[in-house]
């Protein structure tokens, strides 16, 4: 199948696919997390809570990382 398209629109294609899975993933986390905890989060960002949103930024860093390193290491 990769001999059908050129590699660089291979590549564009792995990338934006790759891009929505992490948005899905970083977003699915977060609901999931929510459910765990004893607190909203939307309340608690709304209130200004900075561990909260220090929490979150954790939660899309690794996730983003992780699934960043999945892809970029399924392009070669």
């Amino acid at each position: 199948m990769t001999d059908t398209f050129d590699p660089i629109l291979l590549n564009f294609i792995y990338a934006i696919f790759g891009g929505l899975l992490t948005i899905f993933f970083m977003w699915f986390g977060c609901k999931v997390f929510s459910h765990i905890v004893n607190f909203s989060i939307p309340e608690e960002l709304k209130k200004g809570n900075l561990a909260v949103g220090v929490m979150i930024m954790g939660i899309f860093i690794g996730i983003g990382t992780a699934l960043g390193l999945v892809i970029g290491l399924g392009l070669n």
